[in-house]
């Protein structure tokens, strides 16, 4: 459209609406050429303004469209960025908001930039998978050097676009009317006869990108970043040193290839099932939501601080409670401290921590403090009884309409809920330790929460800067009753011939952020020792490894003993030759010959039976969706992002290829363990995958 609004009809406003975040699919590229191409036509015109509605200039292509290869190569953004770039009228991009991906790239090739003072600027293409495929590997490294370049490309970070590492990307940034900005520059450019800038012709300082190549090298490829074939295409010389259109073209073909990798698959999965997990049936934007804005916290041990960090750092005002007063002074302190630490080392403002302080209280009266609050979150210890009695009183102290909320790992919501008058505001909210850190809460929805209570909840969640996944009452919701198939099959490799560093060394080879073992050493030997002394009572037919309760009784109990499955050295796991010989002594006080079994063999036997109960979970209704099981294993358990989650793994090797393997296992060691799910077993005969 022309811009008469500006009162000067030679100067050409290009609009991109496309709600919500003005994203450049197949149609906004058609729809930008025609109108890039009437401008350069139009002798009336002298220079064009690109800009974004509703506040955001654009956050670049529609990853839908990635997965259709015709989409893919339909009018790619490559050509109708150059062609804006070699337009001889001056094209100004006025950035506000969000500039990312393309919607950087199409930024870098206007002549000229001005941005509204806040602007986030990215290239998060690497955390898909892949590389900027419109000429951001070329245009950014001449527009703020070759190291900043590279840092961002090979991170994905967000800077604002005021930020130094950024220098030298937009021309002027402005409080607040990029726009109006835009407007008096093209009529200055126009008045002056100013030539265009184009980042293409700008020289490169060959042994600068050589040197900065190199560092990036150095700095990255030794610690396995993930998805790390985008991150070596980054990194490639020939991407940077070849003339500018060739490059052009090596950007183009090697974002082809990426995108057709396992690795962009499940990176691209992930994105989508992150945004997918706050779809709840039954729940939408008409559902009320309470307003929480003081929030008492039941127990200062660990979790307890963890969870009053976290919201406190979300704005809420938070008593904290503990029946023993100097396990509340110990917790009030350690809070403090955790926000002095933030301060000395430059991640927090001294004025910010002390306001998060100021909104801290503490209390050994919990009848005072469920009061006052909005929601209750109980931290206390993870016993039924305990839990139950806990609640009790917190129903009888606090206001009709508060929330109560449960940090139960495993137990069930709906007992709890009944020890309540009101079992409707009661819901499940599992935080995972460290807290403050920790981005998973699993919401567990009893079946009286009322749709209100469990909108609240996710709100809150989604405040806490959290992702929250809706699960089903059952023992260990959806994490912790996967979690226990992973390892129970864990310790079944340690009786047949595994030793715990290999069955670890396997797993983190493969990806996991940290073994089976070293896990439970981190978390607690003692915690999976309580759970299985109630499976002893529950399901005395269930089958289980002795050796972890081997480990217990030594008194190992992990990383805070200073050993479990290994010893440590502050965290460090060290290997010990005594419990090697422990798991050799099992095996042969049980009767099995040990044998070798293969890294390969460690990863399909871990991995496949959490798939097998994730398919269970899904029939049970326990999970909602597939993609919430991968959620909950990617933002909770370090499950390999660049995996995409163990159903979506699923589906990449093929659901008949996962039960022939199971079916191998059939025959060996526990084989009613690798009875296939029903739910399994009807999708691969389908030829289907999980959705």
């Amino acid at each position: 459209m022309t811009d008469t609004a500006a009162g000067d009809a030679a100067i050409k406003l290009i609009v991109i609406d496309n709600p919500p975040v003005n994203s450049i699919g197949v149609a906004e590229r058609r729809m930008l050429a025609t109108e890039i191409e009437a401008a350069v036509a139009d002798p009336a015109i002298r220079a064009v303004i690109i800009h974004g509605t509703n506040g955001r200039f654009s956050a670049g292509a529609d990853i839908r469209q990635f997965a259709d290869a015709a989409a893919v190569a339909e009018q790619p953004l490559t050509y109708l960025l150059r062609k804006i770039e070699r337009s001889e009228k001056p094209v100004i991009a006025a950035m506000e908001g969000i500039a990312l991906g393309g919607g950087l790239e199409l930024a870098l090739a206007c002549h000229y930039r001005v941005a509204r003072k806040g602007t986030i600027v990215a290239l998060p293409e690497v955390t898909l998978g892949i590389l900027p495929g419109a000429g951001g590997t070329q245009r950014l490294p001449r527009a703020i050097g070759f190291a900043a370049a590279l840092d961002l490309m090979t991170s994905g970070q967000r800077v604002d676009v005021a930020s130094p590492q950024v220098a030298g990307l937009v021309d002027e940034i402005v409080e607040d009317d990029a726009l109006g900005a835009a407007r008096a520059l093209a009529a200055r450019l126009i008045a002056e006869g100013s030539p265009v800038r184009r980042l293409s012709e700008a020289i490169i300082d060959k042994a600068e990108a050589e040197a900065a190549l190199a560092a990036a090298r150095e700095r990255l490829l030794p610690n396995r970043v993930p998805s790390i074939p985008a991150v070596l295409e980054c990194l490639d010389d020939a991407l940077h040193l070849a003339d500018f259109d060739q490059a052009l073209a090596n950007e183009r073909a090697r974002f082809e290839k990426l995108v057709t990798t396992p690795e962009s698959r499940a990176l691209r999965h992930a994105f989508f099932a992150e945004r997918e997990v706050s779809k709840i049936p039954g729940i939408d934007k008409s559902t009320p939501v309470a307003a929480i804005s003081t929030i008492a916290v039941i127990g200062a041990g660990t979790m307890g601080r963890g969870i009053t960090i976290a919201c406190l750092d979300a704005g809420y005002s938070v008593n904290i409670v503990d029946a023993n007063e100097e396990a509340l002074a110990r917790g009030v302190k350690a809070i403090g401290e955790h926000y002095q630490t933030m301060v000395e080392r430059g991640r927090l403002k001294a004025d910010a921590a002390e306001a998060r302080r100021a909104r801290l209280s503490g209390t050994t009266d919990l009848a005072q403090a469920a009061a006052a609050a909005d929601l209750v979150i109980e931290a206390v210890f993870e016993n039924m009884d305990v839990k139950k009695d806990v609640l009790s009183r917190l129903d009888n102290a606090a206001r009709p309409g508060t929330i109560l909320a449960t940090n139960t790992s495993t137990l069930d919501v709906n007992v709890l809920a009944a020890a309540t008058a009101r079992p409707d505001r009661v819901v499940g909210m599992h935080f995972f330790s460290p807290a403050n850190i920790m981005k998973l809460v699993e919401v567990v929805r009893g079946s009286a929460s009322s749709n209100e209570t469990l909108a609240t909840a996710m709100d809150v969640t989604r405040r806490l800067n959290k992702i929250g996944v809706v699960a089903g009452v059952c023992d260990g919701f959806i994490g912790n009753r996967m979690l226990e198939e992973y390892l129970r099959q864990a310790y079944f490799l340690l009786d047949e011939g595994a030793l715990p560093a290999e069955v670890d060394g396997a797993m983190e080879a493969w990806g996991m952020a940290m073994g089976p073992l070293k896990t439970m050493d981190l978390a607690g030997q003692d915690i999976g020792w309580a759970i299985r002394k109630r499976r002893a009572v529950e399901q005395p037919d269930r089958p289980y490894s002795a050796i972890p309760d081997r480990v217990c009784e030594l008194g190992r109990f992990g990383q805070k003993t200073g050993a479990g499955f290994y010893r440590y050295e502050g965290r460090k796991a060290i290997p010990d030759p005594e419990i090697d010989r422990l798991v050799e002594a099992y095996s042969a006080e049980i009767g099995i010959t040990r044998r070798r079994i293969s890294p390969e063999e460690i990863v399909e036997r871990c991995l496949y039976a959490l798939v097998n109960e994730g398919a269970k979970l899904l029939a049970e209704g326990i999970a909602l969706r597939a993609s919430d099981i991968d959620v909950v294993y990617l933002a909770g358990y370090g499950f390999p992002r660049y995996r995409g989650g163990p159903m979506h793994y699923a589906n990449e090797i093929g659901l008949d290829n996962v039960i022939a393997a199971m079916r191998r296992f059939e025959q060996g060691y526990q084989g009613k363990f690798w009875e296939p799910a029903p739910l399994l077993l009807e999708l691969a005969a389908k030829g289907e995958k999980f959705r």
